[in-house]
């Protein structure tokens, strides 16, 4: 991972900052090796990486795949550890608890999901974001086909009076949770 090359952005595009990047990737690879002194990382705090932006810096887009794969590793390795440490059953248990606590609040009303922003300011488009929330419902109800990919891609745009960022974030990333925590990797 360190010293991987990512295409540049050229122009007014930006990108992550490069460093920052390569920082990042350094300290998941040393985790992941379980090299002696190496800081924990683990599959949540990939996700949750944020990058400052710069002009020549790393393709979103490409550092956003090579993330979500990075996060895929992890996120399989802590599930085998798991496995190992509490059961099978226990860890299913614990998925299937994590998905009804998502139902739940996926079964308010349209356009009541989460907080609303205020007049002045911007959210994420109600509308969209209940599209979204409507296919994974169908997802955790009746199976539909959606992917971690999918999930992780979900992007919406901004509306005065709309949907809290935060709110609808961490509800993604908890579905997230719950896909890696069931799905075996490929």
């Amino acid at each position: 991972m360190a010293g991987s090359v990512f295409p540049v952005t050229a122009g007014r595009e930006k990108g992550y900052e490069q460093r920052a990047v390569d920082a990042f990737l350094a300290q998941a690879r040393a985790a992941f090796e379980r090299r002696e002194g190496a800081p924990e990382v683990t599959s949540q705090a990939i996700r949750e990486v944020a990058f400052p932006l710069a002009k020549e810096g790393y393709s979103i887009a490409h550092v956003d795949g090579a993330l979500g794969r990075i996060e895929d590793a992890f996120a399989a390795r802590e599930r085998e550890a798991a496995m190992r440490r509490e059961g099978a059953r226990v860890w299913v248990d614990q998925a299937r608890e994590a998905a009804q606590d998502i139902l739940v609040h996926l079964a308010r009303p349209k356009k009541q999901r989460f907080a609303r922003t205020s007049v002045l300011t911007y959210g994420y488009r109600v509308d969209e974001v209940d599209i979204v929330m409507d296919k994974l419902t169908a997802f955790l109800e009746r199976g539909h086909l959606v992917t971690v990919e999918q999930v992780r891609a979900a992007a919406f745009r901004m509306q005065r009076r709309g949907y809290r960022e935060e709110q609808v974030d961490a509800l993604l990333d908890a579905v997230v949770d719950v896909m890696l925590a069931v799905t075996p990797t490929r």
